[in-house]
This record gives structure tokens, sequence and C-alpha cells, in this order.
């Protein structure tokens, strides 16, 4: 079955990307082994979305902003899993050479 919702089709690109398996998961974000599958499955298929603290931990474990897991739009959401993956000591200059291409862009439209 084919995610419904961004944040299930989202959900099941990190988790595979990771390549965890939906009761791995489940059980890593606390989940009981018995209906951890089943949970995930509810989660990626739209049938469910679990409250904000549970999307943050899932976020956390695949390793992912928990903003990617909401964004509909599927170049932002590289951009988010790319700024992500920038090492913290480099994030500030990336965000300035970010900023510059912005900037230059805007003026060149205008």
């Amino acid at each position: 079955m084919h995610p419904k919702t961004v944040f299930g089709r989202r959900l099941r690109e990190a988790r595979e990307r990771r390549g965890l398996p939906q009761d791995k998961l489940g059980v890593l974000i606390g989940l009981d082994e018995g209906c951890s599958s089943a949970r995930i499955s509810r989660y990626e298929s739209g049938i469910h979305e679990p409250p904000f603290p549970v999307s943050t931990k899932m976020a956390n474990i695949l390793e992912v902003p928990v903003a990617y897991l909401y964004c509909a739009d599927d170049e932002i959401a590289a951009l988010l899993l790319a700024v992500s993956a920038i090492p913290k000591h480099l994030k500030s200059k990336a965000l300035l050479e970010i900023s510059d291409v912005i900037a230059k862009y805007t003026k060149s439209k205008n």
C-alpha cells in the first residue's frame, strides 16, 4: 500500500533509507514489540498520524529533521536533508552561503 499522506511517505522513505524494519522502529520509539509493526504501518499508510513528540522520536532515530517528515515539497524536503547532513560546526557558514545565493537570485529576478 502506498502512503496516503506526506508524513507517511516521508516516514517510509526515511525508514527504508536507514534500513530499519517497521517493528524495529516501533520498538526504538518505545512501542510494545507485539504492536510496533502495525502502528508504524498505520503511520506510513496515513491511517493514523502520531503525536508530535512521537514524530520527533522517530525523526531522531531516523536521523532526519522532524520538519522533513511533514514537508509537502519534495525539493524543500531534499534541502532539509542536505542541510541536516552538514556538520554542526559548518552550519553557520553554510547558512551564510545559502543566504548569499538566495540574495543573488532575488536581485536577478527584480
